[in-house]
């Protein structure tokens, strides 16, 4: 009697929670699908909302594609600067953590807690600094400077310090040394193929911070060619701009999420991984 019903408690438990995913889910995918529909809807039909596509997408995504703002090149820009920051910040802090795991040096723990509280310092803080050293430096209107600050993100070098303090045992790189390896070989052969998971979520989610970055390279960036996506959206959206179109608008911001929403399905697999794996053994 108590077996059946502790099984029918956990048919419940699993409905309840099934019926509970399916409600969120909706409740998050139902303004993108919103998003697309409007996409494909003039200007004068933004009244409300619609789960019904219109006949405007091919007309829309035309007006997006011959407008005078510079589309083509800041999708170019954003993607460049996307994954450069994404494959670079994530290679720098995989081995920075490496450094922080393996070698014990003066003041180790004063850096780590250096480093958490520059965590809590608000991009905006530190933005007006290192404007001043930018122009300094020559990277006015340059990829570079928005480049440059994605290599040294204390959030990522944090996580994946974690993950190799806890799941990456001291042994391995111990026996690869007495084998007669290499320090960098230690890594690059051993080390970071351990790490995938972790790699592949701070990967993503780097990606999608510099794709969606704007304080910075609105700043940095002023000709049309050197501009990014989100840069151009704004334009967009701008009352003042000419062109001003709302299907022109939800078109755009269509546009603007595919590349992300391309990646994280590539990748869904090793993100579920990795967000599993330091969930269960941090």
């Amino acid at each position: 009697m108590n077996k059946k019903r502790f099984e029918l408690n956990i048919h419940l438990r699993r409905i309840v929670a099934y019926i509970v995913l399916v409600f969120v889910s909706a409740m998050c995918l139902i303004w993108v699908y919103t998003l697309f529909i409007n996409a494909t809807r003039a200007s004068s039909e933004m009244r409300g909302i619609t789960l019904i596509p219109s006949k405007y997408f091919f007309y829309n995504l035309k007006n997006v594609l011959t407008s005078s703002l510079p589309v083509a090149s800041s999708l170019i820009n954003s993607l460049l600067v996307s994954s450069v920051c994404a494959i670079g910040c994530t290679y720098f802090a995989a081995l920075c953590a490496y450094g922080f795991n393996i070698y014990d040096f003066p003041f180790k723990n004063a850096i780590l807690t250096f480093l958490l509280m520059i965590m809590m310092v608000p991009t905006q803080v530190s933005t007006l600094g290192y404007i001043k050293l930018a122009y300094k430096m020559g990277l006015d209107d340059s990829l570079l400077s928005i480049i440059l600050p994605r290599m040294a993100v204390p959030v990522t070098f944090y996580y994946i310090y974690q993950y190799m303090k806890v799941d990456i045992s001291k042994a391995y790189i111990e026996a690869a040394r007495m084998d007669g390896a290499k320090e960098l070989s230690i890594f690059h052969r051993i080390i970071f193929p351990m790490l995938k998971p972790a790699l592949v979520v701070q990967f993503i989610f780097e990606f999608v911070n510099s794709w969606n970055s704007y304080f910075v390279p609105a700043l940095m960036l002023h000709s049309d060619k050197k501009r990014t996506l989100p840069i151009v959206i704004s334009l967009l959206r701008s009352v003042a701009y000419k062109d001003h179109d709302d299907g022109m608008i939800y078109m755009m911001i269509a546009i603007a999420i595919l590349p992300v929403t391309f990646v994280y399905i590539i990748l869904s697999r090793q993100i579920v991984q990795g967000i599993t794996t330091g969930g269960v053994k941090g």
